[in-house]
């Protein structure tokens, strides 16, 4: 985890951002989430859930462990949690080392996250550690645009201050890639295009993996 986890502003701000923007998102999301997340049981370990965005699906889970850095994010988090019903367990640790024994997890939840991790690579190698044989990696992310295109200008343009203001988000991350040679048995990833103000990560994708 960087130092850019730590700064008190920008942690500070992004709780409130990302607390004042999420009925929106979930509602531009939610058609993928419901049929991602349909049938989520057992241990759920959420990386980076933030304020709760992905609380509503989480309900037919038996544990969920929450890895959250962001001290700022997890107030909110707690509160949002009680509100429906969904015990979860913090852990304030980054995703490159969550500390879980090794195939303890059915279900993997990540969220427009691996976009703002310092070492992807790391981090995806404990998802496939944590996740039990047979265990599920499921993911909605914004990736680079197309080479060559107005979008991927767009991302290359604004990439270092949107880094800065949201806590390190890379806008051009082949995080497709990087699931794939990660070493999951198999691996389903859907490309789309969402409708949003949000232009810069409006290039997403969304897949399972199959430890």
């Amino acid at each position: 985890m960087s130092a850019q986890h730590n700064n008190p502003f920008r942690g500070r701000f992004n709780a409130w951002f990302l607390a004042a923007i999420d009925g929106y998102v979930n509602r531009l999301l939610h058609a993928k989430k419901s049929e991602l997340f349909v049938g989520l049981s057992g241990t759920v370990v959420e990386i980076g859930p933030g304020v709760g965005a992905n609380l509503a699906y989480l309900g037919g889970a038996h544990r969920v462990i929450a890895i959250e850095p962001n001290a700022k994010m997890r107030p909110v988090l707690e509160r949002r949690a009680a509100r429906r019903g969904v015990t979860i367990e913090i852990r304030p640790v980054g995703a490159e080392a969550t500390g879980l024994p090794d195939a303890c997890a059915d279900f993997v939840v990540c969220t427009l996250v691996l976009c703002t991790v310092d070492e992807p690579r790391q981090v995806l190698q404990e998802v496939h550690r944590i996740l039990k044989p047979g265990g599920k990696f499921l993911f909605v992310e914004h990736v680079e645009a197309q080479k060559g295109t107005m979008l991927r200008g767009l991302q290359k343009l604004l990439w270092r201050p949107w880094r800065y203001v949201f806590e390190g988000c890379c806008l051009d991350r082949d995080t497709a890639s990087l699931i794939r040679s990660t070493g999951f048995s198999s691996c389903q990833i859907a490309r789309y295009r969402l409708k949003s103000p949000f232009v810069p990560v409006n290039e997403q994708i969304a897949g399972i993996a199959v430890a």
